[in-house]
């Protein structure tokens, strides 16, 4: 199984309009299906999704808040990390494919902007009745400003 993890194409420029406030705002992890494609060119917000799992077996429509999401600059390495906590359905019976993360604070789904996908290529159904989204050791993404 290969997991990739990418930004969504507009996301700094969404960023830099003050669309996102990425510690502020809320920002949800939705998991999707197979019927999902993310591209990063032309899907800009959650409008733009879909193939969502459905709203059953401990999964809820909208997904999960992140929590603990930290931002933080090395200057060893001139990198800033975006990072938080795993992101977990107890008790669940899920199978999903792709995980993506979007601002939920903006108003409507055609304003809030996605930020970042993390795609398997093959399906992942919870395991003893747990899915977890785990982020990478070096954050949820990492930039490099050097």
């Amino acid at each position: 199984m290969a997991i990739t993890a990418r930004l969504y194409g507009q996301v700094f420029l969404k960023a830099f309009n003050k669309e996102i406030d990425i510690l502020d705002d809320a920002i949800a992890c939705t998991l999707h299906t197979s019927g999902y494609t993310p591209d990063q060119d032309t899907q800009v917000y959650v409008s733009s999704l879909n193939s969502e799992v459905a709203a059953a077996g401990g999964y809820t429509t909208g997904g999960q808040n992140l929590t603990t999401d930290t931002l933080t600059y090395t200057a060893g390495t001139n990198t800033i990390m975006y990072d938080a906590d795993d992101v977990v359905w107890a008790g669940s019976s899920i199978t999903a494919r792709t995980a993506v993360l979007s601002d939920r604070t903006p108003g409507t789904a055609a304003t809030q902007p996605l930020l970042v996908y993390q795609q398997s290529d093959v399906d992942i159904t919870s395991n003893n009745g747990e899915y977890r989204v785990a982020w990478a050791a070096a954050g949820i993404f990492t930039i490099a400003v050097g």
